[in-house]
């Protein structure tokens, strides 16, 4: 788990990364370095606090996401292969995740009704129960990230263009004038 301090550092190492970047000649990298660094530790910081939230379920933040993705939907239950597309991970990762979740009785594999080829994964009652407690507890965390909501709404949107620009994902087609 990410190193979490009770009492701060009296420099900031990326700081001082950046300056003793900088100082090796390395400049114009110097700014590129401290703002991925940054927003590498910031991960770790909001995943230490996340999984502090989810640890009484027993569930890491991957499975607590599978979870929440399935009880969105109207049945509770979805194509493995539109789980992984959703999620936006490994295809394996997603497998050993639901093979985790099927072992603890939270989801179930059932064969899809039209492709014998797919699966469905679908909540459990228990599944259900868990996934609505535990949203209530890692909401705590999402009401209060560490920063004003302003700039919580600004830090959404700059991360926002950078994976839209990195090809995470790209603006829907415009819609036809109607007739």
């Amino acid at each position: 788990m990410p190193v979490t301090r009770s009492v701060p550092l009296y420099v900031d190492p990326i700081a001082e990364a950046k300056r003793q970047w900088a100082s090796h000649g390395w400049e114009d990298a110097a700014t590129g370095m401290s703002a991925v660094t940054s927003v590498i530790r910031t991960q770790q910081l909001m995943l230490a606090r996340v999984d502090r939230a989810l640890k009484p379920f027993n569930l890491s933040f991957a499975r607590f996401e599978m979870l929440r993705l399935l009880a969105f939907t109207r049945e509770g239950r979805m194509p493995l292969a539109s789980a992984i597309a959703r999620l936006q991970v490994h295809p394996t990762s997603v497998t050993n995740t639901v093979n985790r979740l099927t072992r603890d009785g939270l989801v179930q594999r059932e064969p899809h009704p039209e492709d014998g080829r797919a699966a469905l994964v679908s909540l459990t009652p228990d599944g259900r129960e868990l996934i609505e407690n535990a949203t209530l507890a890692l909401n705590e965390v999402f009401i209060d990230v560490g920063m004003p909501s302003e700039e919580t709404v600004e830090l959404v949107r700059i991360l926002a263009r950078f994976r839209k620009s990195a090809g995470d994902f790209a603006d829907p087609p415009p819609q036809p004038e109607p007739l």
